[in-house]
């Protein structure tokens, strides 16, 4: 189904055609809706161009522009922006139609890729903790919404297995380990053995040099050591698995470092004989010689020790996503410090020939109230399912004091669905690079622009059904027929025209997101939205009024709660069914 934005588009593109314009029109939503519903700077951008008056450029396309089937006559304002307002006849025929698409107007994209992306990479033997938030609900988000598109997408938790670290762990399970806690709190443990022998180390030359013969023994293959290592990996993921299901976040694979370690002497063997490569000081490096931001940044693939490292890593993870997995698009969501290793990496790969899409998708931080990254009082990064459970904690007081008849198990259900959305869409409703405050207060708030307040929009839908007694409603064509083309909606009143308007807008928000990975557009449209049902709500009675209106607005709501959860289930947030 054809969007408005797409349909006049093509309008716009034919006139300039036909009045010898070069290009294509652009259009885009109007910045005041005083104005109307789209425009388009055509005429400014073609008269700059050719040294021409805007208005008079402006006045040439009007003149082989044909929209009437959907707009009022276009206007020209400003400097010479041509302006569009759609009819509410339009509208309507528009809205019903999309009652009866499945995919609620949002197309498949016509060129669909393989994308393996990589989000959320835990590490090993340490939990979860605030900071992985972003990167995994942003990854999980961002799958959703290319799959919904068409795409094709392989979920990669590309997990720290690996690394100098072990040797720490490894010694510390040999002579710290208490195997009751490790029993009742795996990670805790982990993380305890660790820090103490890592001290150790520091103050006893022994104990140093004894972490790095486990570590020696690991890489070695030693029987023992890559056993306590794999117990380590299990118990690690079971965690981590504990949390993703909290959050209804799962992935298609799970490659850890570990899983490139016989790949990586390959490598470096490969980039050294195709020249890409060479030693200098004892290390085996990648120059960029020829790109003046990276001149002085060489990257290290294997170490004057002989090891090898991240970048040896990640190379060799490039070559099993094109080469084994058939990825044409590889994104990788991660913070922005990592900016400088990921642009190396995928010039390494650009060298080599491949020709994949590769994205560095980057992310600001979560600031606690003091502006600085969040942590706790003891300085430690906050747990992230410490943090999950308390949402959800918060969320079930919310949920007692507004509902108290709701049953026990009714009660879970809210508080897990309200408070885990709420943590994901203080995150995507936010621009991904932005850093912001984690605020309790504004996240769970009723009111703004928060889940809770996008929830219950859905959930007043629910209830008006609930109330009706009826399933999806069918609307009454003869009734409600305004000509001789089809069913329509019926819409007199401002405040359904508009809802109405804003649902057509669906089907094209959604294929934006992708352009610059911003899931924050679709928060704020999904906002937007329930600011334009509620305000439908109360001026236009719904369950009194008579037909066809009593159908038609019974339509709108229907279409408004699947749109409104459709668009939550991308972002990775699920509507109860009350509140």
């Amino acid at each position: 189904m054809e969007t408005f934005q797409s349909l006049l588009e093509k309008k716009l593109s034919e006139a300039l055609a036909k009045a010898g314009f070069p290009g294509t029109g652009d259009l885009t939503p109007a910045t005041d809706a005083r104005f109307g519903d789209y425009q388009t700077n055509a005429a400014l951008v073609l008269a700059k161009q050719r040294g021409e008056n805007p208005k008079t450029v402006a006045e040439k396309i009007l003149a082989q522009l044909d929209v009437g089937e959907w707009c009022e006559t276009p206007t020209v304002a400003g400097a010479g922006f041509i302006n569009f307002k759609l009819r509410a006849d339009a509208i309507a025929k528009k809205a019903f139609e999309l009652c009866h698409d499945e995919r609620l107007g949002v197309a498949r994209t016509r060129s669909t890729r393989r994308i393996v992306i990589d989000f959320g990479s835990p590490n090993v033997a340490k939990p979860m903790h605030v900071g992985h938030i972003r990167s995994t609900v942003l990854g999980d988000a961002l799958a959703r919404i290319a799959q919904f598109l068409g795409h094709e997408v392989i979920r990669d938790n590309h997990i720290g297995d690996w690394g100098t670290q072990f040797g720490m762990v490894i010694y510390g399970w040999k002579n710290l380990l208490d195997r009751q806690s490790l029993t009742r709190d795996p990670i805790a443990e982990l993380v305890r053995i660790y820090k103490e022998a890592n001290q150790r180390s520091t103050i006893d030359p022994a104990v140093r040099e004894a972490c790095r013969q486990e570590l020696v023994k690991l890489q070695s293959g030693d029987p023992e050591n890559l056993s306590i290592w794999k117990q380590c990996v299990d118990l690690s993921i079971q965690d981590f698995e504990n949390t993703y299901a909290l959050l209804d976040i799962h992935y298609d694979i799970q490659r850890g470092e570990s899983f490139y370690n016989d790949r990586l002497a390959e490598v470096v063997d490969r980039l050294l004989k195709s020249g890409l490569a060479e030693i200098s000081e004892g290390a085996v490096c990648v120059f960029f010689r020829d790109i003046p931001e990276l001149a002085d940044k060489p990257c290290i693939i294997r170490k004057r020790d002989g090891g090898f490292n991240y970048a040896t890593t990640d190379v060799a993870t490039v070559d099993y996503r094109i080469n084994d997995l058939k990825a044409d698009t590889i994104w990788i969501v991660t913070g922005a410090p990592q900016i400088l290793h990921f642009r190396q990496i995928f010039e390494i790969a650009r060298r080599e020939g491949y020709k994949a899409d590769f994205r560095h998708i980057t992310h600001g931080s979560i600031l606690g109230e003091d502006r600085k990254l969040m942590k706790t009082r003891s300085g430690e990064n906050v747990p992230l399912r410490e943090l999950l459970d308390e949402a959800c904690k918060r969320a079930r007081a919310i949920v007692d004091e507004k509902n108290p008849d709701l049953s026990d198990a009714e009660k879970i259900d809210i508080a897990h669905k309200v408070g885990i959305g709420a943590v994901k869409y203080s995150d995507l409703s936010q621009y991904r690079m932005t850093d912001y405050v984690f605020s309790w207060d504004r996240m769970l708030s009723l009111q703004g622009n928060t889940a809770p307040y996008l929830q219950n929009a859905c959930v007043r839908v629910r209830s008006i059904f609930r109330k009706a007694g009826e399933g999806r409603p069918e609307i009454d064509k003869s009734a409600s027929r305004t000509n001789s083309s089809g069913g329509e909606l019926v819409l007199a009143e401002a405040a359904e025209i508009n809802l109405a308007k804003r649902l057509c807008q669906f089907g094209e928000v959604v294929p934006q997101i992708l352009n610059d990975f911003r899931p924050n557009i679709l928060a704020n449209y999904l906002f937007e939205l329930a600011n334009s049902f509620h305000a439908f709500y109360e001026a236009c009675p719904v369950l009194k009024s008579e037909e066809p209106a009593r159908s038609s607005r019974l339509a709108l709501c229907d279409l408004a709660g699947r749109i409104l959860e459709r668009g939550l289930d991308l972002l990775g947030i699920k509507a109860p069914e009350k509140m």
